[in-house]
């Protein structure tokens, strides 16, 4: 006996409502025949695709870039009119990274399965966000699909340019700084011995910089695993405390006090907390899910506490912009701008202004950072390599000055 399948079948009643459902049969003129029997006028009849199991790791090969194409493309076939499964459809059908593709096919799925588009992404979260299911979820009530579609478009690539930003600007001091300590390393390990055997065959009492770092060359060639164990140890005490709030809280508190460098991330922080309140609230978000949504999604715990104590002040009647003002981490600039969006009713066209604003502002930060940063930069390197070099020629010129007496 051949085994049966699944299929998808969606047709009209004689009252002409549309309906769908799922069937097995060994073939689609059976599922014909069923529905038949049933009035029901055929639309379509499909096979069900085998249901995906996406792998571990989730968000792995799925970049905003292609997040953004993807809603694009999505929005454009919506706004054309042509049917959600199809859009969907051919939208799996083209995607050419497989995790991606797969999640698009199981959204599919599940929305030929009678699940609105909300539902179906909100089983894809690992992919899409909360922001992303939100925002669909208020565009299906509201009617504005397309429209809400466009606005996750522009919001993820302005986003996105916004964190590139930021890790632009420390991108290149930790380069220099990688760099210059590879040269030291290489010096110490490498050059400095060679010096340290001609200075023993001299003999004679070496100055003092000289003994400290051919002590530190020593150490670091016979004793480098300990120096290792050492990094590894902070660096898996920083991540271990990161991963608590109290740790998080509190190295979040010492990054935006860093000179320069903590004003990039305030300003950055600022922008992505106003756009994305911004744009869930123009979409039709009630404000406390928005703030809670916009709260997850701060990238800083001292940002995010604020967003909550407001989210908690506004549940009791209160404003926004009292207990933002009260945090004492937001400038009184955006304060008084949200201030002035809510008592005009324009809260949603405010928060956007304010972080085109902010956008604008993040890039002279980042232009401030690197220009301060790159003189510091040069120095370091200057006093960590010319230092050793200068340690290891004072013994020269100690013996130019006995072999000249």
């Amino acid at each position: 006996m051949a085994a049966t399948t699944t299929y998808i079948w969606k047709g009209k009643t004689a009252k002409g409502d549309v309906i769908a459902g799922e069937y097995k049969a060994n073939d689609r003129r059976e599922v014909a025949e069923y529905l038949r029997k049933r009035r029901v006028v055929i639309q379509s009849v499909r096979k069900k695709p085998t249901e995906i199991k996406l792998p571990f790791g989730g968000k792995k090969g799925v970049s905003v870039k292609d997040l953004c194409v993807f809603t694009r493309q999505f929005a454009t076939m919506i706004n054309a009119g042509l049917p959600l499964v199809q859009c969907l459809e051919v939208l799996g059908r083209q995607q050419p990274k497989p995790t991606f593709k797969q999640a698009i096919q199981q959204v599919m799925i599940d929305v030929e399965g009678g699940q609105t588009l909300s539902e179906s992404l909100g089983k894809q979260k690992h992919i899409y966000g909360d922001l992303y299911v939100n925002m669909i979820a208020a565009g299906e009530t509201g009617g504005i699909l397309d429209t809400i579609l466009q606005r996750l478009a522009i919001f993820l690539e302005k986003n996105d340019a916004l964190q590139r930003k930021v890790k632009g600007a420390l991108t290149y001091p930790a380069i220099v700084l990688f760099v210059a300590l590879g040269a030291c390393i290489f010096m110490l390990m490498g050059v400095i011995p060679v010096f340290a055997k001609m200075f023993s065959d001299f003999g004679g009492e070496l100055p003092g910089p000289t003994r400290m770092v051919m002590n530190l060359s020593d150490f670091l060639r016979t004793q480098w695993y300990m120096l290792a164990a050492g990094v590894a140890a902070a660096v898996f005490g920083f991540k271990r405390l990161r991963k608590s709030k109290w740790g998080e809280l509190v190295t979040d508190k010492l990054f935006l006090r860093i000179p320069i460098l903590g004003t990039v991330l305030l300003k950055g922080a600022v922008s992505r907390f106003t756009r994305t309140l911004g744009t869930l609230i123009g979409s039709g978000v009630p404000i406390l899910q928005g703030l809670e949504i916009t709260a997850r999604t701060a990238g800083n715990r001292v940002i995010q506490n604020a967003i909550e104590s407001t989210s908690v002040s506004i549940s009791q009647g209160d404003t926004i912009a009292e207990p933002l003002k009260q945090s004492g981490v937001f400038p009184p600039m955006v304060v008084q701008m949200i201030s002035i969006g809510e008592s005009t009713g324009a809260l949603d066209e405010m928060l956007a202004k304010i972080a085109d604003f902010y956008d604008d502002e993040v890039d002279a930060a980042v232009d401030a950072l690197t220009a301060a940063i790159e003189p510091l930069m040069i120095v370091l390197m200057g006093t960590m390599v010319g230092g050793m070099l200068v340690a290891m020629y004072l013994p020269m010129f100690k013996m130019a000055n006995v072999v000249g007496g």
